[in-house]
């Protein structure tokens, strides 16, 4: 560790502690990942929204996060003025508050101490994006940091009675899941898997018993199918271990192939085949949907993506460990298969509605909301005509990156 690295305060929310979690839950986000970084930079205080708090549970249960209790009247008055979570320089004069940028910031402080920690760097993604964009232009960041923490806690305040059905966003997610991944360097690994599948279909070819041996020799076939591409590929970069040359080199038919006619890529991880902050900040929301859906009775098998993420989350290494720091005990679940058709449109179909609704508000901003507060403070906006109304753009012929609704 640097010892320029100067110390700042981390304060968080406590409204309740329920089973193994603290509520609200973007403080168990916060507390699971300075475990999962190991990060000892901060120091963290509990800000509770009520007098009538253990102090005990606080000093036995979250020991090794070394938390302390303030209460809110104690607060520096630069965070009295923001939603938790936030961070505070050691001055005091400078605050970041809103959950994707404290964990990213939490994130960078830790490599900046220790460069060895290249893995806690890497949860940000390429080009270090991930949770970068705001809730307010980004659909993904406001499901992850917003959307789905606030569902999850409804599901778990709500009676028995009344949370029969799955929360929209927990099925939103679901559906995400199951959309193609896109990443930078999908054309490469695109190919990769169109060469597995024709392997596995090519050893899948049964051999005619008379062509079965051929002066003594036997026809080796694979009994086992090769191994999950996505998957090699996302541990691989997890436990810095090479993906198998077999898969890596490409024949020249295989080279040749468009990129329209190669096969998609599945997820592994939230935003695609890495595991990334978006998994951190998701892991917490779904552990708790879960067990309480367990202990409910609940059929999860709506939820085959989620629940084959959630296992595979468990997988990557550090995780366990930093769920056990938190108190959480994480959930073994069984191999889930897909619903039958005629469930799954009925299940996806909610997301379709929810997208409906929410189609002119993906984006908070642009000319009529700004107008409006303009005027509301006294200022007038003046309009003229555009010098070439006939002028049309087709969006379906430009890259989506171009187009203002994307976010990008």
């Amino acid at each position: 560790m640097k010892d320029s690295v100067a110390e700042e305060h981390l304060y968080l929310d406590f409204s309740q502690q329920c089973r193994d979690s603290i509520f609200p839950l973007h403080t168990s986000i916060s507390l699971f990942l300075l475990s999962y970084c190991d990060c000892k930079l901060f120091q963290v205080f509990l800000v509770p929204t009520d007098e009538g708090v253990d102090e005990q549970f606080v000093t036995e249960n979250l020991d090794d996060l070394q938390v302390h209790l303030i209460s809110r009247s104690q607060l520096p008055v630069v965070v009295q003025s923001c939603c938790l979570p936030a961070v505070v320089a050691r001055d005091g004069k400078f605050c970041r508050a809103g959950l994707s940028v404290v964990l990213r910031h939490v994130v960078q402080k830790t490599y900046e101490a220790d460069p060895s920690k290249k893995d806690v760097l890497e949860l940000l993604g390429f080009k270090k994006t991930c949770l970068k964009a705001c809730a307010e232009v980004s659909q993904w960041t406001r499901l992850c940091e917003i959307s789905i923490p606030l569902a999850v806690e409804g599901f778990l305040r709500a009676s028995p009675e009344h949370c029969q059905a799955i929360p929209p966003d927990i099925l939103q997610l679901e559906r995400k899941l199951g959309e193609p991944v896109r990443i930078h360097n999908d054309d490469k690994i695109r190919r990769q898997k169109l060469q597995q599948q024709k392997a596995g279909a090519k050893a899948a070819v049964p051999v005619p018993a008379n062509e079965a041996t051929e002066e003594g020799r036997t026809v080796e076939t694979h009994e086992h199918p090769l191994p999950n591409l996505e998957l090699s590929i996302a541990f691989s970069k997890l436990l810095v271990q090479e993906v198998s040359d077999a898969v890596s080199r490409e024949a020249p038919h295989i080279r040749r192939t468009k990129t329209s006619d190669l096969p998609l890529l599945d997820h592994i991880f939230a935003e695609g085949l890495y595991f990334t902050l978006t998994d951190i900040v998701l892991l917490p929301c779904i552990h708790q949907f879960l067990v309480y859906s367990k202990k409910q009775g609940k059929n999860l098998v709506n939820l085959p993506l989620i629940s084959s993420w959630y296992r595979r989350v468990q997988e990557v290494p550090g995780v366990k460990k930093a769920a056990g720091k938190c108190q959480m005990e994480l959930l073994q679940l069984p191999e889930l298969m897909s619903a039958p058709e005629e469930q799954l449109q009925d299940f996806s179909s909610v997301p379709d509605e929810l997208e409906e609704d929410n189609e002119d508000s993906h984006f908070i901003g642009g000319p009529r909301p700004t107008m409006t507060k303009l005027m509301e403070n006294g200022i007038e906006a003046k309009f003229s005509p555009h010098p070439y109304p006939n002028w049309t753009l087709d969006w379906t012929n430009v890259p989506s990156a171009v187009s203002p609704g994307e976010g990008e």
